[in-house]
């Protein structure tokens, strides 16, 4: 394999690697947390 060759694969590899964080990082910030207590209800 040349060298070219490497660096697209390194590159198109961060790139997946970053859209998966990206996807876990929303799904993370859309979820809804809601509690129920002795201080009434509370919604993160």
């Amino acid at each position: 394999m040349n060298r070219n060759t490497l660096v697209v694969i390194i590159i198109v590899l961060a790139a997946v690697v970053g859209f998966f964080a990206y996807q876990a990082y929303e799904r993370d910030q859309n979820t809804l947390d809601i509690s129920v207590g002795e201080g009434g209800v509370k919604i993160d």
